[in-house]
């Protein structure tokens, strides 16, 4: 691999959206880490762009798991000698419908451990590889439903993880914006995967064109922003 290539991280990318951000990172060049909860289902999808004379590598990644995350984000360090690009878009969402008044607390904790310190935990592990090198860019994976301008009712613990996702966004633009390190959000909005509950009005590689433009934004590029199709969404 040349010394030259960007290397990316893409969470949850075995399937779905990440799927086809990772494939949309590759075809740029970069040489992209395919991460799944299991080792064999990252590496198949990691295959599956190679066969596609693609760049690209499989890797074990719980974002909910400590360990995981640490393991995996220096074993891209080490092994590669960079790390460039984090793409957080691992996420879950089980509380469709649920209320705040009477949620289901277990399922708040879940989700936020996932969600929010799972997207944490990877920022933290993968930003002394970035300073390492003067060089990063993250995108983390948001939601319209997690914006205070669409704050409604129902999936209350997703709404509340995003809401964090986006603040954490802004306070890590404002901490890494003199070391090289961009930070941005963006909405997919709802796209054809399982957490779309049949109402897409888009396909993952539609929605996967603004994570990959944010990815690859040059060093004069924005930090700090939320974006859905390129364009700028209220917090």
């Amino acid at each position: 691999m040349s010394e030259a290539r960007r290397v990316a991280v893409v969470t949850g990318s075995n399937r779905g959206l990440g799927k086809a951000i990772a494939r949309g990172l590759a075809e740029t060049g970069a040489h992209v880490v395919v991460t799944a909860r299991s080792e064999e289902a990252a590496h198949r999808a990691a295959d599956e762009l190679l066969a596609d004379e693609l760049s690209a590598s499989g890797q074990q990644l719980d974002i909910a798991d400590p360990a995981s995350v640490a393991r995996a984000m220096a074993d891209v360090g080490y092994q590669y000698g960079r790390l460039d690009i984090l793409v957080n878009n691992a996420g879950i969402a089980i509380d469709r419908g649920q209320a705040a008044a009477s949620a289901d607390i277990e399922k708040v904790r879940a989700t936020l451990d996932t969600n929010i310190m799972g997207t944490w935990r990877c920022c933290t592990a993968a930003i002394p590889e970035m300073r390492r090198n003067g060089y990063g860019r993250i995108v983390n994976v948001t939601s319209h439903m997690g914006t205070f301008g669409e704050m409604g009712t129902g999936s209350v613990s997703y709404r509340v993880s995003k809401a964090g996702v986006n603040a954490l966004t802004c306070i890590l633009a404002a901490e890494l914006k003199d070391d090289g390190i961009l930070v941005n959000a963006a909405s997919p909005g709802k796209v054809d995967t399982r957490l779309a509950y049949g109402k897409a009005n888009s396909t993952p590689g539609e929605a996967a064109d603004t994570f990959v433009w944010l990815a690859t934004l040059p060093s004069d590029g924005p930090t700090g922003g939320l974006y859905f199709q390129r364009r700028p969404l209220a917090w």
